[in-house]
């Protein structure tokens, strides 16, 4: 730097300068001083541009190195083959560390983990290992059962909120009375196969109107199941009865011209020939839910779009979000005190008499599997067995019954402390065997009749407790179609099995 303003002083001619002999003494000396004076000007402008340099901010000269490095696309090039190469080479040496460091890392990881499975989750098992391929299965295939306790508990104040606007608009009418909801069915038992479109199915009890009555007629006789019930309703006399309100006419005592002062009877308005109609009854509250639904608090949230259904009051609920949650409702008639109802509930008949009311024991199942789940209330996988094959049996004739009755049949035969997650694969083997040696002997007896391991929390008639089995598969016997297709389905229940074993779906 010193060097290069010289040179320009030099140029612009300040600087030394080449003399003759011929200049005298004084010349010399002015010029001695001058290049002095200069000299010292000199050293003055070095000192400030080094001081200079040293106050200069020091980022700013690497901000000027960077710039001129980002520049360079060579750069950039040769940092990105550096990490590629740095990367291969990783790969390469874990997996030739991984075959002899994963026994040692499963043996640590399990010893570990047991005593926070419950909060952190196990360490993965190994498929390879026969005492881990149980759990290496429950949790390929082990999917959250569905928790809808709080859409179940809506659900029930939705009806439950509806039967109460009921039970003040039918005072002076009479309409049957309607009892509480009891929530049947997978979605109230807790094992639902679908995670979306869940529909709610309720059973509403019902009781003869004041000055009717009930007589449940259980249809051919020696025929167990029912099939065939009705209900036929009867007028009773009323004139000994006192009315709270105002005197209630009789309907067998007064003449047709005094009864046009008072509502129909129920023969008039859901009954056919004497008999209580199935499908009047449904449609008659469907009306209703759609003329009630504004005096609801619900209504505030949700649109209610009543659906097309000929023995059951089918609605579904919408909120602004486009949240659905599908409600269905049957009808009911109890046996007795039993858990036993004679209910609106579609058979899997083609056509059904509307005047056909078939035996029901949803409300003893859910008994069932309410009873067994409080019992082993740490151990669910009877309920996740349910759920697995119901989700395997899409698409095939063997019904979901089926497997609940193989489930409940075994539920009081091998111990409760059996069904545990690490049971998960002998379980779904034991039902798949019992449902097999069940379809070769072509007999499946039903769970409720002649069966001495019923608990005693489910009460049921007394044609149930003292009779013989009751044979399920007793139509196999005739139809060779039926009983070769479900063969076939059956081996391709093993083939779906063993695919959702080793894929998890």
């Amino acid at each position: 730097m010193a060097r290069a303003l010289l040179f320009v002083l030099t140029f612009l001619g300040f600087g030394p300068q080449k003399v003759g002999d011929e200049l005298d003494a004084d010349t010399k000396e002015r010029m001695r001083q001058h290049m002095e004076m200069l000299q010292e000007h000199m050293t003055l402008f070095l000192l400030e541009i080094e001081k200079m340099e040293r106050e200069r901010p020091w980022h700013s000269s690497i901000q000027t190195v960077l710039l001129s490095v980002l520049l360079r696309w060579q750069f950039w090039f040769c940092i990105g083959i550096l990490v590629f190469s740095f990367w291969y080479l990783w790969r390469v040496l874990k997996s030739i560390q991984e075959p002899d460091s994963s026994s040692d890392e499963e043996s640590s990881s399990s010893d570990s983990s047991s005593s926070d499975d419950d909060n952190q989750g196990r360490a993965l098992p190994n498929p390879n290992d026969a005492n881990d391929l149980a759990d290496y299965v429950a949790q390929r295939i082990y999917w959250p059962l569905p928790n809808p306790t709080i859409i179940r508990h809506q659900v029930l104040d939705v009806v439950e909120g509806l039967l109460d606007i009921y039970g003040s608009v039918i005072q002076k009418t009479f309409f049957p009375e309607l009892q509480s909801a009891i929530g049947v069915g997978s979605a109230f038992e807790g094992w639902s196969p679908h995670e979306e479109n869940i529909v709610y199915c309720l059973l509403i009890p019902m009781t003869a109107p004041r000055g009717h009555s009930f007589h449940t007629e259980l249809g051919n006789e020696g025929d167990l199941l029912a099939r065939n019930s009705s209900i036929r309703v009867e007028l009773e006399c009323t004139c000994e009865i006192k009315q709270a309100s105002e005197d209630m006419l009789c309907f067998l005592h007064h003449s047709e011209e005094e009864l046009e002062k008072q509502k129909r009877s129920l023969l008039d308005t859901l009954c056919t020939d004497s008999y209580l109609d199935a499908e009047k009854t449904a449609k008659w509250f469907q009306n209703f839910v759609k003329s009630a639904w504004v005096l609801t608090p619900q209504s505030q949230v949700y649109n209610v779009k009543v659906l097309p259904s000929t023995r059951s009051c089918k609605f579904q609920m919408t909120s602004a979000t486009k949240r659905n949650i599908t409600i269905e409702i049957i009808f009911g008639v109890q046996q007795g005190d039993s858990d036993i109802f004679l209910s609106s509930q579609r058979t899997e008949a083609i056509l059904t008499p509307s005047t056909t009311w078939p035996q029901s024991c949803a409300v003893a199942e859910m008994k069932f599997i309410q009873h067994i789940t409080t019992e082993a209330w740490f151990h669910t996988l009877h309920l996740k067995c349910m759920q697995v094959f119901a989700r395997m049996l899409v698409g095939t004739s063997i019904s979901t019954y089926f497997i609940k009755t193989v489930i409940m049949h075994l539920l009081t035969i091998i111990p409760l402390e059996m069904w545990h997650r690490d049971d998960f694969l002998l379980r779904l083997d034991d039902i798949v065997r019992y449902l097999q040696c069940c379809l070769e002997e072509k007999r499946l007896n039903h769970f409720f009749f002649g069966n001495e391991m019923i608990p005693d929390v489910i009460v049921l008639p007394p044609a149930f407790q003292f009779s013989g089995p009751v044979n399920l598969f007793e139509y196999l016997e005739e139809d060779t179609y039926a009983y070769t297709r479900m063969l076939e389905e059956l081996q391709e229940l093993h083939c779906r099995l063993a695919r959702l074993m080793i894929f998890g779906q």
